[in-house]
């Protein structure tokens, strides 16, 4: 279950960054200002439709995670405009590594050797899938690297969050955060948005929205370690939509890094399973202890 979770806010999360690529005039603090409001509307009319109290049991967390994950949005926006789509995604995958290395620090969830072997070969597929692109400067690289430990940070609180508040708690209160902090500078670069790309906004807003929960879902009710290796599918289908959409060309080491990419997730998909065979209970979490959607925070 937490995989197909991950696996749908990964599909979400790729149809969003077509969106913020076709609004490239527009700043990245503005878009992510709108994708924080919609996404506001949308959760606070969830919460209310399933009578949830809106301000959560862990506050410094829920706010701590609104932070991060502020930061991260905003870097990876950036580099969405400032390189090629299969680029920035590919920079924004090394979170998994950091989240394996801050779970493990912060939750003390330690990934069992093959875990960190098929993320090894998923990252060495994402670099064969990157290569070497000029069109990338140091600049923006530095910005993708910070947004992805910022990400993973996000993605650990998550975590640590589990059966304390729920998913759209979590979702509230990250534009919560994020509204106050981005909008000020949205202000300033303000652009004003023509025609069509206002219903680009509002897709990017929408299929954000339900990419977070289903990943705040994913990482609530599976141990991190476990379901990272599924987002390492991002670049494998930002390749494939910047070739048709965006006319990004690659060449024999990408062919070769989606098949890496594709036989590493699926090998860790099925050491999963294994591994949920053999222990099922204490050291993986099953998804019926997480809150179900409705229950939980009540006021």
């Amino acid at each position: 279950m937490a995989t197909r979770y991950l696996l749908t806010a990964t599909i979400y999360f790729t149809l969003m960054n077509v969106c913020v690529k076709y609004l490239p005039h527009i700043p990245p603090f503005e878009l992510i200002f709108f994708r924080a409001l919609i996404s506001l509307v949308t959760t606070y009319i969830m919460m209310r439709q399933l009578a949830l109290a809106p301000w959560g049991n862990r506050k410094s967390l829920l706010i701590l995670r609104g932070l991060a994950g502020t930061v991260g949005l905003t870097a990876y926006y950036y580099t969405l405009q400032a390189m090629p789509l299969a680029s920035a995604i590919t920079i924004q995958r090394l979170s998994p590594l950091f989240v394996i290395l801050v779970a493990g620090w912060l939750l003390k969830e330690r990934a069992h050797p093959l875990q960190w072997l098929f993320l090894m070969i998923a990252f060495m597929g994402v670099l064969l899938i990157k290569g070497f692109d000029t069109r990338v400067t140091f600049f923006a690289l530095s910005i993708g690297v910070l947004g992805s430990m910022s990400g993973a940070c996000a993605y650990t609180v998550i975590r640590k969050l589990r059966g304390i508040d729920h998913p759209l708690v979590i979702i509230f209160y990250f534009s919560l955060v994020t509204i106050p902090l981005i909008g000020p500078i949205a202000w300033v670069l303000w652009v004003p948005p023509q025609g069509w790309e206002w219903l680009l906004i509002l897709a990017m807003g929408l299929l954000t929205h339900m990419a977070q929960f289903d990943m705040t879902r994913a990482l609530q009710a599976e141990r991190a370690a476990n379901i990272v290796h599924v987002t390492y599918l991002s670049p494998v289908f930002g390749l494939i939509i910047g070739f048709f959409l965006f006319q990004e060309s690659f060449g024999l080491p990408a062919l070769v890094g989606i098949f890496v990419v594709v036989v590493a997730v699926s090998m860790g998909g099925l050491y999963v399973r294994r591994l949920r065979r053999l222990d099922p209970a204490p050291e993986i979490l099953d998804a019926a202890k997480t809150p179900a959607i409705g229950e939980g925070n009540r006021p």
